[in-house]
């Protein structure tokens, strides 16, 4: 492997993230947290915004879950909010506010897995540990043409292995450049060079040695062996105003989809259904229309949701079911929400 050809070409053609400026764990760790969400472009907004309001990871764990909640509004997957504030407030406790940056604390942080854990103490302090992202698959893929599925555990063992012997190989010959610029070069030519589609191989300082470019196979790696069966929910939420311009919001818990995120109340169902089969909970009510969604797609489920708008009287006089929070209409900015609501208050 050319890692003279890498790394030059890493210095030459990287893109300059602000992440990248700095050793901090902690700026580290939230930037590999949000870019697991969101395409770079839309990650630096979000980066900006928690930095700003969260300079600290003190800061960090002494916020609400609600304040954290609202400023990840929009990247889905709330669990790992939810795991990036109960970590801060680990990193408070644990480590007297300090980030840590050895491999195994790191590693014991609530939601933080082997690649983050990698990311972070390699990037902040160079520590001797290979990244294995999504982009790293597909360079070394492609680079050793190895044909095992990358979701397989066999083939998450296969690529760990491969990318620490590259990552050894490399520091015998690197001198005082340490392992995170190496990864961090590996992840770049995955995200600008060796990319899902339209490979520019061309331009790619591994090109000589890529044994999926010699032996034709570079549109068919990585291998994947298939994704998971998405399943449909159907989704009837209850947009009640009264007439002074107050709602209802609900605060969704249990195990399921956007725990801790607020929306309007809801009646699940087992298909679709017409209106005037559900049971509403308050009295009074007058239907004025519903506004039928586009199908919302998460990784494991397809949303079909109808929201239903109705009018009652007096909110502060109606009898509401244990849970529902009457708030006033221009408040509702304030509560953190799933997309799919937040697309629908955009049409409202």
């Amino acid at each position: 492997m050319d890692f003279v050809g890498l790394i030059d070409w890493y210095e030459r053609s990287s893109r300059a993230l602000p992440w990248r400026a700095t050793h901090d764990p902690y700026r580290i760790w939230l930037s590999e947290v949000i870019l697991q969400q969101t395409r770079v472009v839309q990650g630096l907004e979000y980066y900006g915004r928690f930095v700003e309001r969260f300079p600290t990871v003190v800061a960090l764990a002494q916020a609400t879950e609600d304040e954290v909640l609202k400023l990840w509004q929009g990247l889905g997957y709330y669990s790992r909010a939810r795991n990036l504030h109960a970590a801060a407030r680990q990193v408070e406790e644990l480590h007297r506010g300090e980030f840590p940056t050895t491999y195994d604390d790191v590693r014991a942080l609530r939601g933080v897995g082997d690649y983050t854990a990698a990311a972070i103490v390699s990037f902040a302090v160079d520590a001797p540990y290979a990244v294995v992202d999504g982009n790293v698959y597909r360079v070394l893929s492609r680079l050793l043409d190895l044909d095992t599925p990358i979701d397989t555990t066999i083939g998450k063992k296969t690529f760990a292995e491969a990318a620490n012997t590259l990552l050894t190989d490399y520091l015998a010959v690197a001198g005082n450049r340490g392992s995170g610029i190496y990864n961090q070069a590996v992840m770049e030519l995955g995200a600008l060079v060796c990319t899902p589609r339209g490979a520019r191989c061309e331009e790619c300082p591994l090109a000589d040695g890529c044994l999926a470019r010699r032996n034709g196979t570079v549109d068919a790696r990585p291998v994947k062996r298939g994704k998971t069966a998405q399943k449909a929910r159907y989704f009837n939420y209850l947009h009640i105003i009264d007439r002074s311009g107050r709602t209802v919001i609900c605060r969704r818990g249990g195990q399921d989809i956007w725990q801790g995120l607020y929306e309007f109340p809801l009646i699940e169902t087992p298909a679709e259904v017409e209106f005037e089969t559900l049971t509403i909970p308050v009295p009074d009510y007058l239907w004025t229309g519903a506004v039928r969604m586009p199908r919302h797609v998460l990784s494991h489920r397809i949303i079909h949701a109808v929201f239903h708008r109705l009018v009652v009287p007096d909110l502060s006089r109606t009898a509401l079911p244990a849970g529902w929070i009457v708030v006033p209409a221009e408040k509702l900015g304030d509560y953190a929400v799933a997309r799919l609501t937040e697309l629908y208050l955009e049409r409202d």
